[in-house]
């Protein structure tokens, strides 16, 4: 168990949180019949609480499940072709019980504490690459970015209000967290008009990260097709299979420490196909088991 690395995946998580994501753990542990927590059931149950469970009773029709695809593609993909975005972990399909047809999972290499200008850009750029890239694919676009446009809303107001990295208010306090411990929302302390520009520069910010969306996704059509089509295949692939391919079709050579570097969800990964192997093997040795027996008991017959 890398609990280093179980920290770094969950960073951000409160404590209810990282208890909850423990029993949920303990609970897989015991359906499958083990005794301990492995890896696979940590990972299991940090999807679980923060995203809910899989939801495949829940059948798409090939059409919105090419969507799905090509939306979730684009959120992994600006954030590949981004040096101050936080590298893909995981991009999946699969409908989970939070409301969710997919999504793309991301955490930073290392943890931190702070947040540079450019480093929210480029989140509000991934943000915006789901709806990018319906409109470049399918020209058109869905509700499915509703929880994207969200995120992006606060990031961009936050940037404004709070973090003073708005060329128009400068370094300006417009905005205030009153119930840090409830709600968490800032209420603002500006007049009506003030009010009314801050929306502005708020949806100028949103704007130009779409547009930025647009151009990276219309700029590398080709490999967002291929990845789309792969994820339409397969449901669900890892980030080091998303760069794997990523890098392929740029042309970009691997890194030479890439094969030592193993994130949380890699073990996760190769623990849950050891446990799968384990398990065909044991049943493997069942069915010789039963073979042996009834031919035993043919012959004394």
């Amino acid at each position: 168990m890398d609990l280093a690395a179980v920290a770094l995946a969950t960073s951000g998580a409160v404590g209810a949180d990282l208890a909850n994501m423990i029993n949920e753990a303990a609970i897989l542990a015991v359906k499958h019949g083990r005794r301990a927590i492995c890896q696979k059931d940590l990972f299991d149950a940090m999807e679980v609480v923060l995203m809910g469970k899989e939801k495949k009773n829940k059948i798409l029709s090939k059409e919105e499940r090419k969507i799905v695809s090509y939306h979730e593609v684009g959120h992994a993909l600006t954030s590949a072709l981004q040096k101050d975005a936080e590298p893909v972990q995981k991009i999946t399909i699969i409908p989970r019980t939070s409301g969710a047809l997919g999504y793309v999972l991301q955490t930073p290499e290392e943890e931190k504490f702070l947040l540079s200008k450019n480093e929210i850009l480029s989140r509000l750029v991934v943000c915006m690459g789901g709806r990018a890239a319906e409109e470049v694919v399918f020209d058109s676009i869905t509700t499915g970015a509703s929880n994207d446009i969200q995120q992006a809303t606060n990031l961009a107001r936050a940037m404004v209000t709070q973090y003073g990295m708005s060329d128009k208010f400068g370094m300006m306090c417009l905005a205030t967290v009153e119930n840090q411990y409830l709600d968490n929302r800032a209420g603002l302390i500006c007049g009506e008009d003030t009010a009314a520009q801050i929306d502005k520069e708020v949806l100028a910010i949103i704007n130009h990260a779409y547009d930025e969306a647009i151009r990276l996704l219309t700029e590398n059509r080709e490999v967002l097709d291929h990845i789309a089509e792969y994820l339409y295949e397969h449901e669900t692939i890892t980030g080091k299979e998303f760069m794997k391919i990523f890098r392929e079709l740029k042309g970009i050579p691997e890194p030479e420490d890439e094969a030592e570097k193993k994130t949380f969800f890699e073990q996760a990964e190769e623990a849950r196909q050891e446990l799968e192997e384990g398990k065909t093997a044991a049943e493997s040795q069942n069915m010789d088991d039963v073979l042996l027996r009834n031919t035993q008991d043919h012959e004394e017959q």
